[in-house]
């Protein structure tokens, strides 16, 4: 059942529209005009709106305008007696949902009410999916030093500066990418991610620019590259300092004139992406080395964001462990194990490699391995630290 706003100055179109809709099991309240409307809007939630568009006083179109300015994810259905095209663009441009004319036929209306209903629905599953894929990306503690990380993302966040994130394997440098693409103006468009590391050289630039049927043995059909699937959105490329000179040639030419050209084409393609890059080699070394570009590591360093190890932040340890007992029994359908103060306190003595990611990990395995709780004695049993 949705709850539906009529908006019609003819008395007989509201009456016949309550009673169709209402046979549908819907609730309708009615407005005259664009006034009324303005005023029940405030005041209650609908769920889809039906308005006229020639109505005396304020128009339907400054109707829809005012409402889509209330709540823009409201479906706005558009009735006119006078339709006409250049009237339906100008309506779905202001962000009609759809354009009906007059006389009704009420079976393409009550189509065109359930389509948007759905369309609600999927609004809010994507919400509700996003929120969840929010929180598997948290960023979580309080030490100094990640609180420093947070900040630099809420300063950075809106710019489209290029931010070069840096930091030992498994630190979080990928949910700092996430969070810099979800608090931006780009966080509807696509965030894009490529592991330059886990890419042999030779297919790099396909994958990056995309290639033409026939630029190579196997490429059998042409093929967009990461740089236009990203494009409106971000671009995250991981592990950058793996990337081959030439590649790198490519990145730089794309970044100084926002064009690419897929492998086996001369014609250029223009992209409009942020790029964020990461590391966890030196770049200024591999520089020295002849290993990396110096006037791209400009390019991409606008921004560095130093994501610190797990060892330099010890006291975040207590929510970490909170955190994933809560995640990891949320997989496993089990409530959460208690963990003692001395699990807690023999963690944080741990020299820990493999950051975050060893952190989890060791802690999925001791949940598996212990009943009730983790004590201090199970950590020393089951963490297993690999020594440096």
């Amino acid at each position: 059942m949705a709850n539906i706003l009529v908006i019609d100055d003819e008395k007989s179109i509201r009456n016949t529209l309550q009673e169709v809709l209402e046979y549908e099991n819907h609730k309708v309240e009615q407005a005259t005009n664009g006034s009324e409307a303005l005023e029940l809007f405030g005041n209650s939630g609908y769920d889809i709106v039906l308005c006229d568009i020639k109505m005396p006083g304020m128009d339907g179109i400054e109707v829809l305008e005012k409402l889509h300015e209330k709540a823009s994810d409201v479906p706005i259905i558009m009735i006119s007696g006078h339709g006409n095209i250049d009237t339906a663009v100008e309506a779905i441009k202001k962000g009609a949902y759809d354009f009906i004319e007059k006389p009704l036929d009420l079976n393409r209306l009550l189509v065109s009410v359930r389509n948007a209903l759905e369309r609600n629905d999927l609004v809010t599953e994507t919400r509700v999916l996003k929120r969840k894929i929010s929180k598997a990306y948290d960023i979580v503690g309080e030490s100094p030093a990640i609180v420093k990380v947070k900040e630099m993302i809420e300063r950075v966040a809106p710019t489209d500066a290029r931010v070069l994130i840096t930091g030992d394997n498994g630190t979080g440098k990928e949910l700092v990418a996430r969070w810099l693409h979800e608090k931006s103006p780009r966080a509807n468009m696509p965030f894009v991610e490529v592991n330059c590391a886990a890419i042999p050289s030779e297919l790099i630039e396909s994958e990056l620019f995309g290639h033409e049927k026939g630029a190579f043995t196997s490429a059998i059909k042409q093929r967009k590259g990461k740089f236009e699937q990203a494009h409106g959105g971000t671009l995250f490329l991981d592990e950058v300092g793996d990337m081959s000179l030439s590649a790198q040639a490519k990145v730089l030419r794309a970044l100084q004139e926002h064009k690419i050209s897929r492998v086996g084409s001369d014609k250029d393609i223009d992209v409009d992406v942020r790029v964020i890059t990461a590391t966890n080699k030196n770049l200024k070394e591999e520089i020295i080395q002849k290993n990396f570009r110096e006037d791209l590591y400009h390019r991409l360093s606008v921004i560095i964001i130093q994501v610190p190890s797990l060892n330099d932040r010890i006291e975040d340890i207590p929510l970490l462990a909170d955190y994933f007992n809560e995640q990891i029994s949320a997989e496993y359908g089990k409530p959460k194990i208690a963990i003692l103060p001395d699990a807690i306190s023999e963690m944080q003595k741990i020299t820990w490699t493999g950051n975050i990611r060893e952190f989890r990990n060791v802690l999925e395995r001791l949940m598996i391995l212990c009943d009730k709780e983790i004590t201090g004695a199970d950590v020393t049993a089951y963490a297993q630290p690999i020594s440096r």
